[in-house]
């Protein structure tokens, strides 16, 4: 199952990815709404190898997973891989300069299934893809409103 979307930020590339190496506050994030996140490794700079332990609460049941970045080529790529019990799941952030002020986010998720009950899971998401799709695309496009308030304060 994927999902995937794209948004316009004002702002410059490098600026934009600095943004999304803010590790910190999308860690933050998370526990403010109820995952559990801990970060593993012991790297000071972002790159691949960094690891998280994570636990949250999604259809009644808990779920834990570890998230690893995979992927670092700065400023235009970055991808984190998930692994948990019966689920891989991979997101990948693609950046375009569109000029000097202006980058597209390319955001893509993919989860797939391993096992029979993971598979279940899986086929309920998609009887709600349009929900999970518009909750999705909404997500990211806030983040990315975000971005730009971020950045025009710090200009």
């Amino acid at each position: 199952m994927k999902f995937s979307t794209k948004e316009d930020v004002e702002a410059p590339i490098d600026a934009v990815f600095t943004m999304l190496c803010d590790f910190e506050s999308f860690e933050r994030s998370a526990m403010r709404r109820g995952a559990e996140v801990q970060r593993v490794d012991q790297m000071n700079v972002p790159g691949p190898g960094m690891t998280w332990r994570v636990a949250f609460d999604l259809r009644g049941k808990r779920r834990e997973l570890e998230l690893e970045m995979v992927t670092f080529d700065k400023p235009n790529e970055m991808v984190l891989e998930s692994t948990s019990p019966g689920l891989l799941g991979q997101m990948r952030f693609e950046l375009l300069p569109l000029s000097r002020s202006r980058t597209r986010i390319l955001v893509e998720l993919e989860i797939k299934p391993l096992n029979l009950s993971a598979r279940l899971l899986v086929q309920s998401l998609k009887l709600a893809k349009n929900t999970l799709t518009r909750k999705y695309k909404l997500r990211v496009a806030e983040q990315a409103k975000a971005m730009e308030e971020r950045y025009s304060r710090s200009a």
